[in-house]
């Protein structure tokens, strides 16, 4: 199976670091694009600008009249003071490349170099570089302006601290969790603190609510589904001798199944509605939906296990050991066609305890031709796949 040469992979590297150095927030990816643009130029690979603002398209045709094959990488960097002390660290006070979407789109090119020169490519490759994928809305913005016309399967992957580089952890079912975000607000009736039975204390609804909420996942789900409830704002009061008419809570849900998603939605509504009746209180619930659940169907996953047998061998191949309660964007393509989305080992010696979204993150940039090689293998085999349908 073809591989990065040691040139290929210097430039690759070298793109990471420039990119790294440079990061741009959502939405305002224009230096990035144009690095990957000049990226696909010496390559000779076609491609479009301006999906869902900063995003590209490249494409690259296959053999047979079949629709393509497509990958995913995201570009964005995060509102974060970089503190890793690389020499290619961030040069944009607060802005920083903390969840390692600079290796994604570099290790999407080193694909891009291997399969251009495939003489045999079953069908059509696309590759997407999304912008974004932090606001959640990227996805849907690329879809929108058509990055998934005439397109059958998608991958995509996100390095992962949780694995040595060298791997690629695939696996069945759920890899990432919905995410939604509620917003509860409280309308009591305010008054002196030392007359407290003649007002409606918001205060002590919120405490109350905040409390019942706890029970949703512990007692209301299946301990085999893993899901999360978390109140992570709560807002009330003037004074300390004032009971506060109005509180505001607001906070995160997760879920790795739509079924159970939908179910803490409802909970959280009806609790906070018999808690305001119970205190006389007025209360207003207010959901707003995130990513959906990231599910990989089974034969899916095993064209990508086969993928990384292939192409890096039985002991490069992992699986999620734990359940995964981020959210990722790449969920809204595998609505709309099937996929897979897969983990690439990245952790660097002494750099275990800096997550993503750390001021301290960094990778191994050997998980850059893995996911290169990867790339390149899925998408091959993607393509005999359709063939054989």
């Amino acid at each position: 199976m073809a591989q990065l040469d040691a040139k290929q992979f210097e430039q690759i590297v070298s793109f990471r670091r420039a990119v790294h150095a440079e990061p741009e927030l959502s939405w305002h990816e224009h230096k990035t694009a144009d690095r990957i643009a000049a990226f696909l130029d010496n390559l000779g690979i076609s491609y479009r600008r301006g999906l869902a603002g900063t995003g590209i398209v490249a494409e690259l045709p296959g053999e047979n009249d079949l629709p393509c094959v497509a990958l995913r990488a995201d570009m964005d960097a995060l509102p974060i003071q970089e503190e890793t002390g690389l020499a290619f660290s961030s040069q944009v006070p607060g802005v920083m490349h903390a969840c390692g979407h600079d290796g994604h789109s570099s290790m999407l090119l080193g694909a891009a170099a291997l399969l251009v020169r495939e003489k045999h490519r079953p069908a059509p490759i696309r590759f997407l570089f999304q912008p974004a994928e932090e606001t959640g809305n990227g996805a849907k913005a690329m879809i929108e302006d058509g990055a998934l016309d005439n397109v059958a399967l998608i991958f995509g992957g996100h390095l992962d601290r949780h694995f040595t580089a060298g791997t690629v952890a695939v696996t069945d079912g759920p890899v990432n969790a919905s995410s939604d975000q509620f917003h509860i607000k409280i309308q009591g009736q305010g008054g002196h603190a030392a007359r407290p039975h003649e007002a409606i204390d918001s205060v002590v609804v919120g405490s109350l609510l905040v409390m019942a909420l706890q029970t949703i996942v512990s007692r209301e789900v299946n301990p085999a589904h893993p899901s999360v409830v978390t109140v992570g704002h709560f807002n009330a009061g003037s004074a300390p001798n004032v009971i506060a008419s109005t509180a505001q809570l607001d906070g995160s849900i997760r879920a790795q199944e739509q079924s159970v998603r939908e179910s803490l939605q409802q909970s959280i509504k009806r609790i906070a509605h018999s808690i305001g009746d119970l205190h006389n209180a007025q209360i207003d619930v207010s959901i707003d939906l995130g990513t959906p659940p990231l599910s990989n169907p089974p034969d899916i996953a095993e064209l990508a296990r086969e993928a990384v047998r292939g192409s890096l061998g039985d002991s490069a191949l992992k699986k999620l050991e734990i359940a995964n309660m981020g959210g990722e964007d790449f969920a809204y393509y595998m609505e709309k066609i099937p996929g897979c989305y897969v983990r690439f080992g990245s952790v660097l010696a002494g750099k275990e305890g800096f997550p993503a979204h750390s001021s301290r993150f960094d990778f191994d940039e050997q998980a850059l031709h893995v996911g290169a090689t990867y790339y390149h293998a899925v998408a091959l085999a993607a393509g005999h796949h359709l063939v054989e349908q």
